[in-house]
């Protein structure tokens, strides 16, 4: 076994394969950019080594770097999580060259598979149905959009190299698909270095479901049963599960051997995973579309339903051991569900921040059963900076049980006692999602999300909660240690006023909130709402106990700057404190707009980089036109102007924009550019008798 082994990823999965690595007694060596300087797998490492800049290209993606840091730390190996090079083949090649030996499968599988144009062909020669699509490599757009006529719409559009469900597009229409290839090319060409794109036949309402497979340097390959995927969103995996609640016995065997077949056909070894479509209208058949040469996210309910840590076997393999079983029997059942930065409110753009408080369920264990039924795989830590550099994902929360409904009760428990403040998550959504009728009776598609998002309501902070915003704010006022009229508070001598708070909810959305007496025996107004008794007691740990009209509930609460964080049962939002002179300009704001038109100010909905500028200052622009484009964490959003008008740009191609910044503004034709209008009429010339 090795000694010393360098796990070349972040966040979670590396924190995920050093509790192995400690638990196995192999010394453990992180690599981090400099935007993971303060990073939690940094931190539990033996050694950590400094390999670039923040940009994924410069650090993470750079085979050079992380060469030279294995070679300077003694590592005799490396692991390569998932994503960034675990499935690059010139990676598997540099490692060789430089006498270290990477987890993974050999170059050829990598090759063969890391190409889904390839992949499909290897696959089909042996046996196992593949997707109706495009076979040949190296197709410009020309040549997929004839292609496309052939194949019919609905389509997608997938990259060939890479995965993770990054740039597909789902075209429904021939008028569609320019745009559809542009974006997937862009998008391939920044997360994988190689923009060759395949089209795919577009199943209705289809099931995606894989087989995590192991298999050893003598040829010896088994399957652990499936999983399945099926609930995601823009092609990314929301909640997974094992086992998939659609397959009988006889399919279960079928796939899981077809997988199998996958494998030795490129004479592989170690984990991987084999990814199936099946019809949900004929679960019977299914469809080979990829196979993901490395460990999955999802790996975890695995290990559950197992018993076994895919992590050590994936070392014991590279190190040259035999399989030690055959195909493991499946006990109980087991649901994993991913924890993004992202404000699922707001369309599910991505977040950025700090994190304030933390609260995680579950015991840590890295292998096994915990004894509470719950694992949480987190790279989060009090303090840490969520940027824009990476994927957005920060946690998986897994629960096991008995059978499917005691996980999905255990997973919903473990959601409701997980607070992240400080940045956006999808915890609220994702327990919206697991108390689904569909999702409950195991009735899922990959469509199905997109379906449940319109009858799914997100909570707004309610006069408890912002009424504990106020008194906090209130109470660090009123024990202040300065004169009261050095705070505009509205004291005066006399009867005292009231105190009056305004929070921003979000950029334009505000709600005003009064406050009479003492943080521990007040009268609180809020909004429009009657004058009720409150009263805040601070508690250990961050929290609050809020009494409001005689209910009495805690509340997690967290504050930077003018920022106030507040989370309730999976629950968060953030409030913003108003200044004065904010107030007024909020006044103005609303004065000089009619009631119910659109603001004319374009605002970014999320932090990121502008990757491409569509429109040129000046332009005379229509309402719902794409204006510009921003990326972050490895997802574009385009921006649409608001209203009809004549276009201001205030940002160019490469710009960091933060949240809510403005980033153009549109004026009426008639109001642009009056002075031009006279200009060009001789009438109004004035040199003219």
């Amino acid at each position: 076994m090795f000694s010393t082994v360098l796990v070349a990823n972040r966040g979670e999965i590396a924190c995920r394969v050093l509790r192995t690595l400690r638990t196995m007694g192999i010394r453990s060596v992180a690599v981090y950019s400099d935007a993971d300087r303060s990073a939690k797998h940094v931190m539990m490492a033996d050694s950590a080594i400094r390999i670039g800049p923040a940009p994924s290209q410069s650090s993470y993606l750079s085979v050079d770097a992380v060469i030279a840091a294995a070679k300077a730390s003694g590592a005799e190996a490396i692991h390569p999580g998932y994503g960034f090079l675990s499935e690059n083949a010139e990676f598997a090649t540099a490692c060789a060259e430089a006498g270290i030996v990477f987890i993974g499968p050999g170059v050829q599988a990598l090759e063969i598979m890391g190409d889904k144009i390839r992949a499909k062909a290897e696959v089909s020669a042996r046996g196992v149905a593949v997707i109706e699509g495009t076979d040949g490599a190296g197709m410009d757009d020309a040549g997929l959009i004839a292609a496309a006529s052939k194949i019919g719409y609905p389509l997608l559009v997938k990259p060939s190299a890479g995965g993770g469900g990054k740039g597909m597009q789902v075209v429904n229409a021939a008028g569609e698909l320019p745009a559809a290839l542009a974006t997937a090319r862009r998008i391939a060409a920044a997360a994988f270095g190689n923009d060759t794109l395949l089209l795919e036949r577009y199943l209705d309402t289809p099931r995606h479901i894989e087989v995590q497979i192991l298999a050893d340097n003598a040829g010896t390959v088994i399957h652990l049963g499936e999983r399945e995927c099926s609930l995601q969103r823009r092609h990314q995996k929301v909640i997974e599960e094992a086992p998939s609640p659609l397959l009988d016995a006889a399919t279960r065997a079928r796939i899981g051997e077809a997988a199998c077949e996958v494998a030795r056909s490129v004479d592989y070894r170690g984990a991987g995973t084999v990814e199936f479509l099946v019809s949900a209208a004929a679960p019977g058949d299914f469809y080979f579309i990829e196979m993901n040469t490395r460990l999955q996210v999802e790996h975890p309910v695995t290990e559950l339903v197992t018993g076994i840590d895919l992590v050590e076997w994936q070392l014991r393999i590279a190190a040259g051991e035999p399989l030690a079983m055959g195909n493991l029997p499946i006990v109980g059942h087991a649901i994993e569900a991913r924890v993004y930065a992202e404000n699922a409110a707001r369309g599910f753009l991505p977040s950025t921040g700090t994190v304030l408080l933390l609260d995680e369920p579950g015991e840590q264990g890295a292998r096994g059963l915990p004894a509470s039924g719950v694992r949480v795989d987190s790279s989060l830590l009090p303090g840490l900076t969520i940027g824009g550099d990476y994927d957005p994902m920060l946690a998986k929360v897994i629960a096991h049980g008995g059978d499917r409904a005691e996980a999905l009760r255990r997973l919903d428990a473990a959601l409701a006692g997980m607070t992240v403040l400080g940045v956006h998550t999808n915890i609220e959504f994702l327990r919206a999602l697991l108390a689904d009728g569909a999702v409950r009776a195991g009735d899922i598609d990959t469509g199905l999300i997109e379906r449940a998002l319109p009858g799914i309501r997100f909570r707004q902070p309610d006069p408890a909660m912002l009424a504990a915003a106020a008194l906090h704010v209130h109470s660090a006022r009123w024990t202040a240690a300065r004169p009261p009229w050095h705070e505009p508070t509205g004291w005066r001598i006399g009867a005292a006023r009231q105190s009056s708070y305004r929070f921003a909810i979000g950029a334009t959305d505000f709600v005003d909130v009064l406050v009479g007496g003492a943080p521990d025996a007040a009268t609180v107004t809020v909004g429009d709402g009657d004058p009720t008794a409150a009263r805040l007691l601070p508690l250990p740990g961050g929290s609050v106990s809020m009494e409001y009209g005689g209910h009495e509930r805690v509340i997690r609460l967290a504050q930077r700057g003018r920022s106030i964080w507040l989370g309730d049962r999976g629950f968060s939002c953030e409030l913003v404190l108003r200044t004065r002179e904010e107030q007024l300009a909020d006044l103005l704001a609303s004065t000089t707009r009619a009631v119910g038109t659109a603001s004319p100010d374009l605002r970014s909905p999320m932090p990121g980089t502008v990757v491409a500028v569509e429109v040129s200052a000046g332009d005379t622009v229509s309402a719902g036109q794409v204006l510009l484009t921003v990326e972050a964490m490895k997802m574009e959003h385009k921006l649409l102007a608001p209203v009809a008008g004549v276009v201001e740009i205030t940002v160019t191609p490469g710009d960091l924009v933060a949240l809510d910044q403005v980033v153009a503004r549109i004026s009426p034709p008639e109001t642009a550019s009056p002075e031009a209008g006279k200009a060009s009429d001789p009438t109004n010339d004035p040199t003219k008798e």
